[in-house]
């Protein structure tokens, strides 16, 4: 199998597009627009997610997926947030109950 890069791999590379020329990177013109360009492939990708997922398409959903996960990392980048964090927020919550963590933020 194939060497799958870490999540902290591919932070690297898209926040080292920072100020690069946007004529040669797709992520230095994403920036470029910040943050509206990033932010509009956003929802673009979570609705082709949906619709992957509806058809029941496996192969088309991995591909939307991998480009939701990708937008959302430059979005998150824009933000000066590394998706560590997220990852983090993830483990916090690990143990509590769906349920319960919603309900948690209703109250906060």
């Amino acid at each position: 199998m194939e060497r799958v890069p870490v999540i902290s791999e591919i932070a690297d590379v898209i926040d080292s597009r920072k100020g690069g020329d946007p004529k040669v990177s797709y992520v230095a013109k994403l920036f470029s627009k910040a943050p509206d360009a990033a932010l509009k492939k956003v929802g673009e990708e979570a609705t082709e997610v949906v619709m992957a997922a509806k058809d029941g398409d496996r192969d088309h959903l991995i591909y939307e997926t991998a480009d939701l996960w990708f937008h959302s990392m430059v979005v998150l980048s824009q933000a000066g947030i590394r998706p560590e964090e997220v990852l983090q927020e993830l483990a916090r919550r690990e143990g509590t109950s769906g349920l319960v963590e919603k309900a948690n933020r209703k109250e906060s």
